[in-house]
């Protein structure tokens, strides 16, 4: 079996079973990430099997619009907006509405940089959207209102059906796809400006909530030595806690270098929070995929399969660590438990 098609077989499934792991979980517990996380996961094995068929009868127009819906543009930005909601509670939002910025911003220069046919308005409407969404989402975190999490929400679900409408009303030249003449990856160059423009606007914001959202949970829950020190309290002035606010991201960095001693020592006799591996393995994951996707973007795609099957299984594994996403062994959709694990503390604190 060619290695792309059995790397493209290993994702589908691995996908596809992960998916309906977390989906019994949000049965059982009702945790929105957990139903958002399956959704995302579940796109990545669309998007996954798409190329798989692709592989190995051959591409067609429906596989490749599949496939770029699916695995292009909604699979990270669903895995994000999973990270979104399980730090809903935390300060995360701020973050979270830098990057939907930075999303827009790079956006409107890749346009600048490519000079997608028929792009029209979209660099600009996709940089109005990114700014009124991050300015309501940093309003509400201000305020420490989790709602800024919907917002985001609202935003991923009202663009994931706006490109699914744009999706059906273009026509595709023949033969209606197409992929690199190298690796046979599938590219995105036959779709018009304006669809292809919610690659980087959903991935560059899906990429870094996965990511950061991951690293800054790792944070919140090894031990800490607080070198530089900050303070959000709504006690303070208004100026102190803009300064604050400014600050935040160095400290936590300083902060959480200098953790990582301590936090090693916890894990080395087993005091470590199992969220802190758990969210480490998943931001390395969320990177592999991310940087694979980027550099598909820009004609790289000779380690496509591969690269995003690694990253797939560090999330996963990320997954399996986590006493707080897999509580119990059971089987799947009862009540039924077949081992049960020790529950560590759920509070999201900082």
């Amino acid at each position: 079996m060619d290695l792309t098609v059995l790397a493209h077989s290993l994702s589908t499934i691995l996908a596809f079973v992960f998916a309906g792991l977390v989906a019994e979980q949000w049965w059982r517990r009702r945790q929105p990430y957990q139903l958002v996380w399956a959704i995302g996961l579940m796109w990545f094995g669309m998007g996954a099997g798409a190329e798989l068929l692709g592989g190995i009868i051959g591409w067609n127009e429906a596989l490749y619009r599949a496939w770029y819906l699916a695995g292009a543009v909604w699979t990270a930005a669903w895995l994000g907006l999973g990270s979104v909601y399980l730090l809903s509670r935390t300060r995360f939002g701020f973050a979270f509405a830098a990057s939907l910025l930075m999303a827009g911003l790079f956006t409107y220069l890749t346009q600048q940089r490519y000079e997608y046919p028929g792009s029209g308005v979209a660099p600009v409407v996709y940089g109005v959207v990114a700014v009124v969404s991050a300015a309501a989402i940093a309003s509400l975190s201000w305020r420490r209102s989790p709602a800024w999490a919907h917002v985001a929400g609202g935003l991923l679900t009202a663009g994931t059906i706006v490109s699914a409408v744009m999706m059906l009303g273009i026509q595709l030249p023949a033969p209606g796809y197409a992929i690199d003449s190298a690796t046979g990856a599938p590219t995105g160059e036959l779709f018009p400006g304006y669809l292809r423009l919610l690659t980087p606007f959903f991935n560059i914001t899906g990429a870094f909530a996965l990511v950061l959202g991951a690293v800054y949970s790792a944070y919140v829950f090894m031990p800490k030595r607080r070198v530089l020190t900050y303070s959000l309290h709504t006690d303070r002035s208004t100026a102190e806690r803009i300064g604050s606010l400014l600050f935040a991201p160095l400290a936590i960095a300083v902060n959480l270098v200098s953790s990582l001693p301590g936090a090693f020592t916890a894990l080395v006799t087993g005091r470590l929070n199992s969220r802190v591996p758990s969210t480490l393995l998943i931001a390395a994951g969320g990177m592999v995929v991310s940087v694979t996707s980027g550099l598909g973007r820009f004609g790289e795609t000779s380690a496509h399969a591969i690269g995003l099957l690694i990253g797939l299984v560090l999330i996963f594994l990320g997954f399996l660590v986590s006493i707080e996403v897999f509580s119990d062994v059971r089987l799947p959709f009862t009540r039924i438990v077949l081992r049960r694990r020790d529950r560590e503390s759920e509070a999201i604190g900082h």
